[in-house]
């Protein structure tokens, strides 16, 4: 057994923790001098004010989430072994969700991981490591990652820019193995290549795989507009599966780079053009011209990164809503998505009837939802939840 160091909350703060919820914020927690002299990532115990230890976790007295609890009793070896088992778990479930080896594997709190990313592509992993604590385990995890999968390559994606908050560095790096070139990902029964080296986050949105075998099938026989395209998983995967003719926009040259290669990898490379441009001056400009598509996709970039954006960025989301609404054929669809965390469901919804009301349109929500299976998300930690999108048919 470990014999951990533990911190106790105040009197009357563990009735969260107690029913489940895995983060303790620091003003929940005594903090006397031996607690701020942990170094950050330590792995304490956590107790109740009346001494009754709770569980195992991390701590990091810089973060407003000071503790994250990895197991509920006390002690626990955070070892490759703990690790490893957790990846089993996980494994598990993905092998029943799906039939090939491209998805997310660790998804955090949803996995029992807090801090830890692993998306996987075939032999080749990405980790994203957003803790302190997670940080303190990654010697750990890649053991564990070797014991449990073999991967031909491992990249940490180490890059984003909730590390800052944890006083952690930011950077791109391979920890294990070989990696020439682009990465392979098939879904929806077409191939695509992304850089995991130089790309964004972890180099695929796994997360919209269910949303794009539906824009898929609704795009069939007409025209497809893709607004921020990144690697063509929208695009691609609709003119695949019957699109007549595709315009996929974004402002990054080497995901357009890579979203070209992958339409001739699928075969629909005459019936997919890719454009480098801004989406909302590129969206002002087709307005101009008449343009008309019979689907529009809209899946931005976080437009909240903060919640000090949130009147800026929900204004984002209704002036994409009213411009790409224009665009759309009657009868046809529109996808509107929100990646942002502090971007509440409702007021999302919200925005969408009013940018549809600004842009003259009317229709239905057809579909509705967030991310995928392989983005679990525990009961008692609704706010991880961070996806949401609507596809709908105009009038």
């Amino acid at each position: 057994m470990a014999n951990h160091p533990t911190l106790r909350l105040h009197p009357g703060r563990d009735r969260r923790i107690r029913g489940g919820h895995p983060w303790v914020y620091s003003n929940e927690l005594q903090l006397d001098g031996a607690a701020k002299a942990l170094l950050p990532g330590a792995v304490v115990n956590l107790a109740a004010a009346d001494g009754k230890l709770l569980g195992t976790g991390t701590f990091n007295l810089h973060s407003l989430i000071a503790l994250r609890l990895y197991a509920r009793h006390p002690d626990a070896k955070l070892d490759t072994a703990f690790l490893a088992g957790r990846l089993r778990a996980a494994l598990a479930l993905r092998e029943r969700l799906f039939d090939r080896p491209y998805y997310r594997l660790i998804h955090a709190e949803g996995d029992g991981l807090p801090g830890i990313v692993i998306d996987r592509y075939g032999p080749v992993l990405a980790i994203q490591i957003n803790t302190a604590g997670a940080e303190a385990l990654l010697p750990a995890l890649l053991a564990a990652v070797e014991a449990v999968l073999a991967p031909a390559a491992v990249v940490l994606r180490n890059d984003g820019d909730v590390r800052k908050f944890e006083g952690l560095a930011q950077e791109v790096k391979l920890a294990h193995g070989t990696l020439s070139g682009a990465a392979e990902v098939e879904e929806n029964g077409c191939r695509f290549l992304t850089d995991l080296l130089e790309g964004q986050k972890t180099g695929w949105y796994f997360d919209l795989a269910i949303a794009r075998a539906e824009i898929a099938r609704l795009a069939r026989g007409g025209k497809l507009l893709d607004l921020y395209c990144h690697t063509g998983a929208f695009a691609i995967q609709a003119a695949k599966h019957g699109a007549t003719d595709v315009l996929a926009i974004d402002r990054s040259e080497l995901a357009l780079d890579l979203a070209s290669r992958a339409a001739t990898l699928n075969g629909v490379e005459g019936r997919c053009t890719f454009r480098k441009g801004e989406v909302f001056a590129e969206l002002e400009r087709l307005g101009a011209e008449k343009a008309r598509f019979a689907t529009v996709v809209a899946d931005p970039p976080s437009f909240v990164k903060s919640k000090k954006d949130l009147a800026t960025g929900t204004k984002g989301y209704r002036k994409l809503t009213r411009l790409a609404a224009q665009l759309v054929t009657p009868g046809g669809t529109l996808f509107v998505a929100s990646c942002s965390h502090n971007m509440p469901a409702e007021l999302f919804d919200e925005e969408i009837a009013q940018g549809l009301a600004a842009a003259n349109r009317t229709g239905r929500t057809l579909f509705s939802g967030g991310a995928g299976p392989d983005h679990p998300v525990p009961p008692q930690v609704p706010e991880t939840a961070y996806l949401k999108y609507q596809i709908l048919q105009l009038d």
